[in-house]
């Protein structure tokens, strides 16, 4: 950087106003390292508690915005899962919805009896039951529908536009990753 010496009229090196000899270069400066801290560490970002806060937070706000429906989060799964893939048995569902056979067998005989879904038995296997949603099921699935895609497009609105669809698509990678894991996953030996 030059600076123009007014009393000479003329250029003047800016280390020579500073008084720094012609001979000594600046130390350049040093360079950050670059490692990370272990994966586990409280100064990273850490992917299982982010993911819990994420589905803690959006559960509570979905179970509060529907609660007038008399309805929970899981049931508007359940429907909606119905609705998509009409006529899957019980297995099928607790897979799709990614969720314990014994949850689902629970929640199935619940939502049954108050009058949501019904079932049908399957007809090449008696033992198993084809699931459907009912009338009732269906209406209670469009008014909560509604409160479902409001708060998606609340909560996505905090990225950007352009961010939003990435997003998704990563964290469909990481949800892919993790069913994987599970998949992978057998007791300790």
């Amino acid at each position: 950087m030059m600076y123009i010496n007014f009393v000479c009229k003329r250029f003047v090196p800016t280390r020579m106003i500073l008084g720094i000899p012609k001979s000594k270069k600046p130390m350049p400066a040093k360079k950050k390292s670059l490692a990370l801290p272990p994966l586990d560490s409280p100064k990273r970002r850490r992917l299982p508690p982010l993911l819990r806060q994420a589905w803690y937070g959006l559960n509570q706000a979905m179970r509060r915005r529907i609660a007038h429906l008399d309805l929970t989060p899981d049931q508007f799964t359940v429907m909606r899962t119905l609705l998509e893939q009409h006529g899957i048995t019980q297995r099928r569902l607790a897979l799709l919805i990614s969720s314990d056979p014994n949850t689902v067998a629970s929640l199935v005989n619940r939502m049954e009896k108050a009058g949501l879904i019904e079932r049908d038995t399957h007809e090449q296997d008696r033992r198993a039951n084809r699931l459907g949603v009912s009338r009732r099921g269906k209406a209670k699935y469009e008014q909560a529908r509604e409160i479902a895609v409001a708060l998606q497009g609340e909560v996505l609105h905090a990225l950007s536009e352009a961010g939003r669809e990435s997003f998704l698509e990563q964290l469909e990678v990481v949800a892919e990753a993790c069913r994987a894991a599970a998949s992978n996953s057998t007791g300790r030996k």
